[in-house]
């Protein structure tokens, strides 16, 4: 005799999580011209719920149910030895959930009842890429992200960057002073030169301004580079 309804997947699979339910979809096939009725059944009632637990499959159609796996308050043992029944018989035409009762699986005057036994297996999470549990503490993976600091004055957040950054940039600082310096040593040498230059021209013999070139004191002391006139 054909069998009445495919079942899959062949085992119900939670993943475990602390806490957390887990539920798995089972689908249902029936393969005949008959309306079938079914039932579930489980070793650990306290612990799964299934809904719906009796239905009725139409012919050549799919039928699905599922199955929730309660949230465990402590980490349960990864061999699990729970087991469902799935019972399944043929019904006549009209039929519906209503009508199906405990008796119609019942295995007597020669009545065809067919019984399917479906193991668990419990599946444990997959791990995080960037935690991962280390003798039941989780630890933070090789990464960085910026450290959140929150000003107690002024309720400002400031992000913190990396300790190569801060250091480029303290490198930066100092390059910029030292520039900074430097040019205000040219500019002093410069002032002084124009002022030297200044009293010459007030004494020129013909009386008429020597012009004052910024571009050739420019060039002796700092390697051709122009700098702005200055006022004297």
């Amino acid at each position: 005799m054909t069998q009445l309804l495919e079942i899959l997947p062949k085992e119900l699979k939670f993943i475990v999580e602390v806490k957390k339910q887990s539920s798995c979809l089972i689908q249902l096939t029936n393969n005949t011209h008959h309306n079938v009725a079914f039932k579930v059944k489980t070793t650990s009632p306290k612990k799964y719920s299934v809904r719906p637990n009796v239905g009725i499959v139409d012919p050549k159609s799919t039928f699905e149910f599922v199955v929730t796996m309660q949230a465990q308050k402590v980490a349960p043992d990864m061999a699990c030895r729970d087991k469902f029944l799935i019972q399944s018989t043929i019904v006549p035409v009209g039929t519906t959930e209503k009508d199906i009762t405990p008796s119609m699986f019942a295995k007597d005057n020669g009545k065809h009842v067919e019984e399917v036994k479906m193991r668990v297996a419990l599946i444990s999470p997959p791990e995080s890429p960037v935690l991962s549990p280390i003798n039941g503490v989780l630890k933070q993976g090789p990464f960085f992200e910026p450290s959140v600091l929150k000003d107690p004055v002024e309720n400002r957040v400031e992000i913190l960057a990396p300790p190569q950054t801060i250091a480029k940039s303290s490198e930066f600082k100092k390059t910029n002073l030292s520039h900074n310096l430097l040019a205000q040593d040219y500019g002093s040498l410069l002032r002084m030169i124009i002022i030297q230059k200044s009293d010459k021209r007030k004494k020129s013999a013909h009386g008429i301004p020597t012009p004052i070139c910024c571009y050739d004191c420019a060039n002796q002391y700092h390697g051709g580079i122009p700098f702005t006139s200055l006022n004297t």
